[in-house]
């Protein structure tokens, strides 16, 4: 309901702002409903179906969509407890068809062993109660359910060879982490490149980015970022098509996903 929300919206060429002006509905409430956060009252969604035009049966389609909309597989009770934005980042990860992720300092967060991504909440989170380390941690073991649906997720994921190297929750860690990407790169769902230190400056420095293409070419792709300063959806053409670019030179940099997994290889050697 809420990707269909957000194309409707899309199509009538209105921004959220636009949508504010006109019915009254915050424009932060409107992002929450797109981005499946929260279910609009009825008289909302009726409200936001005739901005639209949007006519049976694809009207009955929605407001029936719209009562079973509790039912989100997706959805743990535990999720409640974690950032919006991490939710609908969950979301439509669950959703798309494929991921293109670029990490700089991180293993990416589909391919983190368990161990692995307790070591990295614990260190970025210093502030984080044992309760809300566990939450993050039991979110992030259960995205990787994406590789076992009936039509498993795509991902092609680019790592600088920083995020191999730095030695996060120990040497023992770091090698079950190695490892772990030395099998999954052999699953013919997941492409896995590495930009090794020797290339230099490359267009992926200035931070990492994940790029979501979903199946119904009707549903824009989604550009996430993660940064300090808070996490960030884009949608605009122009983003949409700057960040693939960028994605496409650092897949020209990268080393070959066979030589990619060697020097993982090689760095496993060196930890253990």
């Amino acid at each position: 309901m809420a990707a269909e929300l957000r194309r409707l919206r899309e199509i009538s060429g209105l921004t959220r702002d636009d949508i504010a002006e006109r019915t009254g509905i915050n424009a932060a409430t409107l992002y929450r409903i797109e981005t499946a956060k929260v279910r609009p009252q009825q008289r909302t969604l009726v409200g936001l179906l005739d901005l639209y035009g949007v006519a049976d049966p694809q009207r009955s389609e929605i407001l029936a969509l719209s009562r079973t909309a509790d039912e989100q597989g997706w959805l743990r009770p535990y999720h409640a407890d974690l950032p919006n934005e991490y939710t609908a980042y969950i979301s439509f990860e669950a959703e798309a068809r494929g991921v293109r992720n670029y990490e700089s300092l991180f293993v990416p967060g589909l391919l983190q062993s368990e161990d692995y991504a307790r070591a990295v909440i614990r260190g970025v989170l210093p502030m984080a109660t044992p309760k809300e380390v566990d939450q993050r941690v039991q979110a992030r073991v259960e995205r990787q359910a994406v590789f076992e649906k009936e039509h498993p997720l795509e991902l092609w994921a680019i790592l600088d060879e920083a995020a191999l190297r730095r030695e996060v929750g120990g040497p023992g860690v770091m090698a079950d982490q190695l490892n772990r990407l030395t099998k999954a790169a052999i699953d013919p769902h997941i492409t896995l490149q590495v930009i090794p230190y020797a290339t230099g400056a490359h267009p992926g420095m200035p931070g990492s980015f994940v790029l979501m293409d979903f199946p119904e070419a009707v549903d824009p792709s989604v550009v996430y970022i993660d940064s300090m300063a808070g996490d960030l959806f884009l949608e605009a053409e122009e983003d949409i098509r700057r960040y693939s670019q960028i994605f496409d030179h650092l897949r020209a940099q990268a080393l070959s996903p066979n030589d990619s997994v060697a020097l993982i290889g090689a760095l496993v050697r060196e930890t253990t």
